[in-house]
């Protein structure tokens, strides 16, 4: 289960609430500048609840922070950089340590296409909480270049946030889970043939096995339309990603794959032929107020 927003309640109040609000505000002879900040910050509140639950456009970044920053660097991203980005209308889908290098800060960011990612980006990386932070937040890495920028395979394997909910500010619990991303690479752009090859035989021999994808992705063919922020444009990828209930649960789904014949003797080496690398695999354990966990 992909677990969204803890809003404030006050952020799904409607514009007529709101002006309701302001009105009874200035009825109490509150000084109209405060009832009007109070209106602006209904108003702001509610543009942060996206009127959709997926996102077809998906960053996957992998930052690449000095020794002993990540911890420093997820309480600055969780507090000061999650609500504004929603602001624009992008949405923060989750946020990770990777298990297999404890310098690396993992994040998935999500748009509803390639058009609203540019105004989004600009909006959030021209306005004033990014300008407050950035400093701060530059100084925790040496890498924030390796980004795939990714389109949902088919219009229904995008990730779905509708149900989930998001900690707080200031949680500071882990939340339960094991997300897995695993990375196929091609020398071309991934077509429709093998999409076709992945939901017709490994997507039934993963399932099988207890394995459950969330969603799969292919590399966006359209050009990075933000070039603040460079991607891996020549990089070829399908994506797929799967919650587990931990690094047990992981291991268990995965020996049992491995260990169907169908799997072992004949689909595993028809896939590694499509390849031009081996599977590339992220163990990525949800930070406090990720989107997606158990």
């Amino acid at each position: 289960m992909v677990a969204v927003v803890n809003m404030p309640r006050r952020a799904f109040l409607s514009k007529g609430i709101a002006g309701a609000a302001l009105a009874a505000l200035v009825r109490s002879q509150i000084p109209a500048v405060a009832a009007t900040a109070l209106f602006r910050n209904q108003d702001a509140l509610a543009s942060a609840s996206p009127t959709t639950s997926t996102y077809p456009i998906v960053e996957l970044r992998q930052y690449t922070l000095l020794p002993d920053r990540r911890e420093l660097f997820t309480a600055l991203f969780e507090r000061e950089f999650i609500e504004p980005q929603e602001q624009s209308g992008m949405k923060v889908i989750g946020q990770f340590r990777d298990l297999d290098d404890p310098n690396r800060f993992v994040w998935l960011r999500g748009f509803s296409d390639m058009a609203s990612r540019a105004k989004q980006l600009q909006e959030f990386y021209g306005g004033e909480v990014w300008k407050a932070h950035r400093d701060e937040a530059n100084a925790n890495f040496t890498d924030t270049d390796n980004v795939l920028l990714l389109h949902a395979a088919n219009s229904t394997s995008a990730f779905d946030v509708a149900h989930a909910r998001r900690a707080p500010i200031g949680a500071t619990e882990y939340p339960n889970g094991l997300l897995v991303a695993t990375i196929y690479y091609f020398d071309d752009a991934v077509d429709d043939g093998f999409v076709r090859f992945f939901e017709t035989k490994i997507l039934p021999a993963l399932r099988k096995s207890g394995i459950e994808p969330i969603a799969q992705f292919k590399s966006e063919t359209e050009p990075n339309n933000f070039q603040r922020l460079p991607v891996r444009e020549k990089d070829h990828v399908f994506a797929w990603f799967a919650l587990y209930d931990g690094t047990a649960d992981y291991a268990k789904r995965l020996a049992t794959l491995n260990a169907s014949p169908n799997w072992r003797d004949w689909l595993s080496t028809d896939l590694r032929h499509r390849l031009n690398a081996d599977p590339q695999t992220l163990r990525l354990s949800p930070m406090p107020r990720s989107l997606l966990h158990r």
